[in-house]
């Protein structure tokens, strides 16, 4: 076995669980991390997997593997970036043990990351967000089923993730309403329900009178939703609220932007960042500071404030003519 293959197999059978306790998602895309680095490895150089060792991974392969996800694979400089985390991750673990490859170990993990393009998140407007929850069918156990879903989504902001693995114990429904979840890195967070998602909530829950472990929003064996067949499920919805409010149609909604505009309603509503980013359940601030540049009200608002007292506030608007314009100058 070479060092290469005996460290993964450290890293991801013992480190990653026991030490660092990642979240199932996180190491299966390192995992996938490294079999695509791998794979890409044996196809440039011709040396087989299970001869491919540590000292053929220095920062030349690993920059070129980074460009070919982005030039073959059509990836972002964000999944790059994910990339190259999923292996400085495996890397930094293995060079204390490792010193005799502590310069090619140092040269990756220097690598920089792809200063990628920002842009604006989306989210959804209150009109835009009502026509979303109005559109299951709740004339059906699956429309009222999407209904509580959808609800709980966009007042919460929980992730995709921590959707799809709630169980019936973890709404609670009583006084200091809230539903709890673990995030990433294992966390645990409690986030408070208002009246309004108990309104949805509770007769759902009631409907659904099961054991306290089972599934809160179960496919049709009772099992939990994967994501593909949630964000189907969002689709089929965003569809049919497009009929009544046609801006929808101009928007790419996923599960993530429903997790945004739980995010821009608390910002509207004048909730500080800092609180906002453990609502959500970021690590930082600065994963939260998007949201400052996403609504133009909030800007207008800031202009209003600082502006000279003899100016009305408002937008500016230009004279109907350029001549006007100059002789007024």
């Amino acid at each position: 076995m070479t060092l290469l293959a005996s460290s993964l197999q450290s890293y991801f059978t013992d480190h990653a669980h026991a030490r660092k306790g990642l979240s199932p998602n996180t190491i299966a895309s390192y995992r996938d991390t490294w079999r695509l680095l791998i794979k890409h490895v044996t196809a440039a150089t011709g040396v087989p997997a299970d001869k491919i060792d540590l000292g053929m991974l220095d920062a030349q392969a690993i920059t070129t593997f980074l460009d070919h996800l982005e030039a073959v694979r059509g990836n972002s400089a964000t999944t790059r970036n994910a990339r190259l985390t999923a292996i400085r991750a495996v890397l930094a673990v293995t060079l204390p043990d490792h010193p005799e490859h502590a310069d090619t170990i140092a040269r990756v993990l220097a690598v920089p990351t792809r200063r990628g393009a920002s842009r604006t998140v989306q989210f959804l407007t209150i009109e835009e967000a009502e026509a979303l929850l109005d559109a299951p069918a709740t004339s059906t156990w699956t429309g009222r089923r999407d209904r509580a879903l959808l609800t709980l989504a966009v007042q919460t902001g929980l992730r995709i993730s921590e959707l799809t693995t709630l169980t019936i114990s973890d709404l609670h429904t009583g006084r200091g309403a809230h539903v709890t979840c673990t995030g990433k890195g294992r966390k645990y967070r409690a986030t408070p329900l208002t009246a309004a998602t108990l309104s949805v909530l509770v007769p759902y829950l009631a409907e659904r009178a099961t054991r306290p472990g089972a599934a809160l929003f179960p496919g049709p064996r009772g099992q939990h939703l994967s994501r593909d067949a949630l964000e189907r499920r969002l689709a089929k919805h965003v569809a049919t609220a497009t009929e009544r409010c046609p801006s929808l149609g101009a928007k790419h909604v996923t599960m993530h932007t429903l997790r945004h505009t739980a995010a821009m309603r608390l910002l509207q509503a004048g909730v500080d960042v800092a609180v906002i980013a453990l609502w959500l359940g970021h690590e930082n601030t600065s994963s939260t500071d998007v949201y400052l540049h996403a609504d133009m009200t909030i800007k207008q608002a800031a202009i209003d404030r600082t502006r000279d007292p003899h100016i009305a506030p408002g937008t500016y608007t230009p004279t109907a003519g350029v001549l006007a314009f100059l002789t007024s100058l």
